[in-house]
């Protein structure tokens, strides 16, 4: 015979030539085997090979058949070799390997398993979905959401505090113009800045929970406009009186270093006029800056060269698609969810209650992530390609996270820049302990939370402020005993977990004072 059979196993071709040389296998590697000699009829059939055009086992004592399954199973690729050759190379069927489920073996490739997690995920929502459309019916109504903004067609008290906010732009604005001219001192200054930032604070929450008219979506929208002006407004004087102490210290140029030492120069800023201090006091550049997306203020805002349209009609695509996406979803699976819990809750029924809130987080934590796309993706990318405004970092790769404090760090990136620049470096720099300082942002984080939920509700359960505070010993927790794809798999289930619970609370809390009769 002049073909020799060839051994394939897997994606990988592994090979491992054998002779018998006086009844010994002679490896290919330079190990040695006691085999029974070439007449021996006990001799093994090669398992794993595969005949094409026969089913029928080859008697181990007829060498034609033999002979026809090596020529079958090489076909062209054979190679000259004798009988004892192609026998002995069946003899020899296992090397030294690790599953490829082991961590040992190196493999990498589980986009399959991957594509399966995809398939499941997608048919047991499909069911799910299916299941509530059977119980409920289409529950889907816009006119309903319009009508939550429209309640109160005549005075619109949500409308009118967003526009009432211009005040607060314009004392901040003109009370930097007198700063850097000097006709008001220093101290007048901040006086003037305190005031002006806790008015920010105090009119809208006040308006909110004087005026009945105003919905909870009124409410929220309003104050979470006026929060975002609050820390667009610290940063403008935080910025201006460094620039003013460099102008002190006799600095006879000012350029984006001096402002934002972190940011450098786009490739098209240079069609931009660059502005030094106080030319910046301006109307131009203070809206510019209200409308950004960024809460840290600069002289000197990196720009992209153009307006892209085509990028821009793609978030907007997204933005009304998304938008309408969500408010199918809250109106149709959220709300009857949220409904059907109440009697467990009021019955302190806890098995109950668990698999309410299992059942709540599915829906819950999908409509996180949308609303995570549509904010930070698409709605400030269509902001900032319209104002040319070139930073475009928004959030880093917090789905990898492995600790707390870097989901916190890299989901919200303008607002981790703001914590970073304005309260937690000046608290180092005065000296204050590392762990007081990220124990005093989480604080701060902790009392917006609870202050754009809370009032808009018109009821103070701090459900909101314990949850925040909750993340310093669960980062300390994961931090210390978990690492790795554990330490990912606690930040998932804080998301998916704690977020239901805090909806439940509140949810519960204002059905007990609003409808419990």
């Amino acid at each position: 015979m002049s073909d020799r059979a060839e051994v394939v196993r897997g994606p990988a071709a592994r090979q491992r030539r054998t002779t018998i040389i006086g009844g010994v296998k002679q490896q290919a590697n330079g190990g040695k085997s006691h085999t029974s000699s070439a007449g021996d009829k006990s001799l093994p059939y090669p398992v794993g090979k595969k005949t094409e055009g026969t089913t029928k086992r080859p008697n181990n004592n007829d060498g034609k058949a033999v002979a026809e399954l090596g020529q079958q199973s090489t076909h062209k690729h054979s190679t000259p070799g004798s009988p004892l050759d192609e026998i002995g190379e069946g003899l020899s069927c296992h090397v030294l390997q690790e599953s490829l489920l082991s961590s040992a073996s190196g493999y990498s490739n589980y986009r399959g398993i991957l594509n399966w997690c995809v398939v499941m995920l997608v048919l047991s929502n499909a069911r799910l979905f299916l299941e509530n459309i059977i119980k409920y019916g289409i529950l889907v109504d816009p006119i309903q959401v319009v009508s939550l903004f429209l309640k109160d067609p005549y005075s619109w008290p949500a409308a009118c505090l967003i526009i009432a906010s211009n005040v607060f732009i314009l004392v901040a604005l003109y009370t930097e113009r007198r700063l850097a001219l000097g006709t008001v001192s220093e101290s007048t200054g901040l006086i003037l800045h305190i005031f002006n930032l806790a008015f920010l604070l105090i009119v809208p929450s006040a308006t909110v929970l004087a005026v009945t008219s105003i919905t909870p979506v009124g409410g929220i929208l309003s104050l979470g406009i006026h929060t975002v002006l609050f820390l667009k407004l610290y940063s403008y004087q935080d910025t201006n009186r460094w620039c003013r102490e460099i102008r002190q210290a006799k600095a006879k140029k000012l350029t984006r270093s001096y402002s934002c030492p972190s940011v450098a120069q786009s490739n098209g800023s240079a069609v931009h006029s660059h502005v030094s201090y106080p030319g910046n006091l301006t109307h131009r550049d203070m809206y510019y800056f209200v409308f950004a997306p960024t809460l840290c203020y600069q002289l000197n805002f990196p720009r992209s060269p153009r307006i892209r349209k085509r990028f821009l009609l793609r978030r907007l695509f997204e933005m009304l698609f998304f938008m309408q996406l969500l408010v199918g979803l809250i109106q149709q699976w959220m709300v009857p969810t949220i409904q059907n819990s109440m009697k467990p809750f009021q019955e302190m029924n806890f098995s109950r209650m668990v698999e309410r809130l299992l059942k709540l987080a599915v829906p819950n934590h999908l409509i996180w992530l949308i609303f995570f796309y549509w904010f930070f993706h698409s709605s400030m990318n269509f902001v900032a390609e319209l104002l040319q405004f070139g930073d475009r970092e928004f959030y880093r790769d917090w789905w990898n996270s492995e600790s707390v404090t870097y989901f916190w760090a890299n989901w919200n990136i303008p607002v981790h820049k703001w914590c970073l620049r304005h309260f937690y470096k000046p608290m180092l720099r005065k000296g204050v302990n590392k762990l007081v300082a990220q124990s005093a942002v989480f604080l701060l984080s902790a009392f917006f939370h609870e202050y754009l939920v809370s009032v808009p509700l018109k009821m103070f359960r701090l459900w909101a402020f314990m949850g925040m505070m909750a993340q310093v010993p669960l980062a300390w927790f994961v931090g210390r005993f978990l690492n790795g794809i554990y330490g990912n798999a606690a930040v998932w289930m804080s998301l998916i977990i704690g977020q239901p619970v805090a909806v439940l609370m509140y949810v519960h809390d204002y059905y007990i004072l609003h409808y419990s009769t």
